[in-house]
């Protein structure tokens, strides 16, 4: 599905730069620079936090060993808005 239309983000590759690791983008304008682009319109940013804490929430309730720390993602969102 196509979250960004002025880029032409679509939600599989938003979700393909978030591996978990402590790089990974915590926060769209984080998610725009990983993907070589920048917001223009700002509506898609909305989706893209979604699709951030939807992926914070699933990777560290997997016991899988992962960085996502869901309370970073949310305070960062919360500082930003």
């Amino acid at each position: 599905m196509i979250v960004c239309s002025c880029n032409v983000l679509t939600d599989g590759e938003i979700k393909s730069c978030l591996d978990g690791s402590a790089s990974a983008p915590r926060t769209a304008a984080e998610v725009y620079a990983a993907l070589g682009c920048a917001p223009r319109c700002g509506r898609c940013a909305t989706t893209i936090r979604s699709i951030l804490k939807d992926h914070a929430v699933n990777c560290c309730n997997d016991d899988s060993a992962c960085d996502c720390l869901p309370s970073r993602v949310v305070q960062k969102e919360t500082a930003d808005a």
